[in-house]
């Protein structure tokens, strides 16, 4: 099992095979491979719906970008009501400290989405900033609830 987090707790549904244990994606609806970074992403995706009302229908993981012509992926992007980007958010395994170098990658990625959150956890902490209008960002106290994005 995987260390505790500053998250709320989450049933996952994880099952063995052929030695390796896979956790359900309820976004992707399907399992995937569970590592430290993936634990992370399903605690905070269950926290995103379950406490701040997040739309599941609005979150997908693992978004493929194009960045430079070098295709990338996002861990997880929020869309808005007509379907366009509103929040990347990038994970790291607990054991991973957050950097300076996590959050250019996280604004490399907004090169193409153009979104107006940006969300990193490692499943300790959690870093969230908007982005006015101006391309300035202001880090937030905390996670909003989706109803205030």
């Amino acid at each position: 099992m995987m260390s505790g987090l500053n998250l709320p707790p989450a049933e996952l549904k994880i099952r063995q095979q052929k030695g390796k244990e896979f956790v359900f994606d309820r976004l992707r609806k399907q399992y995937v491979r569970l590592t430290p970074e993936e634990w992370v992403r399903q605690h905070f995706i269950h926290y995103l719906i379950e406490y701040k009302q997040y739309p599941q229908g609005l979150l997908s993981n693992e978004v493929c970008i194009e960045l430079g012509n070098v295709n990338r992926r996002c861990d997880t992007v929020l869309y808005d009501a007509f379907l366009q980007p509103r929040m990347i958010i990038e994970y790291k395994a607990a054991s991973v400290d957050i950097t300076q170098e996590t959050f250019n990658q996280i604004l490399r990625y907004n090169m193409c989405l153009n979104v107006s959150y940006l969300t990193i956890s490692n499943g300790l902490q959690h870093f969230c900033c908007h982005i006015n209008g101006l391309n300035e960002y202001e880090f937030l106290k905390e996670i909003p609830d989706y109803s205030s994005l």
